[in-house]
């Protein structure tokens, strides 16, 4: 088994192929002159693990020619961040289901599909080959008790993420509560307290991803506002859209994580030691 990875999941492949205990293929990428993306990878084995995250049309074209390259061998496909996931329904006609589109367009060619918190797990009936996921809230709560805080609040940013946050604060025993969201626009949204509210000690804001960190950054706010000690975000997916790092950081936020499904400076923690654990299952 061998491991090849696209341009923007070198680090994670590294790390699922250190796992595995093989090699990480060098795949190289170029561009022709009228834009088109060339791609060439090393030889590989009877089975292929592929690692790519989908991030945009460009990542997307990278991913099917690297499955393609790799058609001599059994590809086991890793999206560690799923885009287009998020439209999971036709909200208005003549709408597509992106995450449709993208899951059937991803099964071409592989035996299997394993991707990491998924935004809602139906997505995952469009993938016409078995697919899973990996949920990472076990790592975010070993990231958090790595922080030494003292009995820290972990806070679901609204309804939807108290699962993920329920999952995070069991694996400490810590405290868990969520805020309460209303949606004023596209980017401004208003938060208050959930039930337990005001919070003075450390407050650890947990979600599945950050993009715009606009309801953080208005929890923050709020939170710092009434008291707390500190205030700290860690996501699965760290998207950081525009200047999201910079709103998150004005408001107060004193610590950002995120793991390396999206790789950058703040991936601070690794998704390769669950993903190799799903691929053995």
């Amino acid at each position: 088994m061998k491991v090849a990875c696209t341009g923007r999941s070198r680090a994670l492949g590294a790390r699922i192929a250190e796992h595995l205990g093989t090699r990480l293929v060098e795949t190289n990428l170029s561009r022709f002159p009228d834009g088109e993306i060339y791609l060439r990878t090393g030889l590989l084995d009877e089975t292929t693990v592929v690692v790519g995250s989908l991030l945009g049309s460009e990542t997307l074209v990278e991913l099917l020619l690297l499955i393609d390259a790799c058609h001599r061998s059994e590809v086991l496909l890793v999206v560690p961040y799923l885009g287009y996931a998020r439209q999971d329904r036709e909200f208005k006609p003549g709408e597509p289901v992106s995450a449709r589109a993208m899951a059937r367009a991803l099964s071409h060619g592989v035996s299997r599909v394993v991707t990491v918190n998924v935004h809602k797990e139906s997505v995952l009936s469009h993938f016409t080959v078995p697919a899973s996921q990996v949920n990472l809230a076990p790592e975010v709560g070993d990231f958090i008790a790595g922080l030494n805080l003292e009995n820290p609040l972990i806070l679901a940013p609204d309804r939807g993420a108290v699962p993920f946050a329920t999952a995070v604060a069991s694996r400490g025993g810590w405290e868990f509560d969520h805020l309460e969201k209303t949606r004023i626009s596209g980017e401004e949204v208003r938060v208050e307290p959930g039930k337990n509210g005001p919070w003075t000690g450390d407050v650890v804001l947990v979600d599945d991803i950050i993009s715009t960190g606009g309801t953080l950054a208005a929890a923050a706010r709020m939170l710092h506002a009434q008291g707390a000690k500190g205030v700290h975000a860690v996501c699965v997916h760290g998207l950081f859209a525009g200047t999201a790092l910079g709103l998150l950081h004005s408001a107060g936020i004193s610590r950002i994580a995120a793991s390396d499904t999206i790789e950058g400076p703040n991936s601070l923690y690794s998704a390769a030691g669950p993903l190799v654990q799903a691929l053995s299952r």
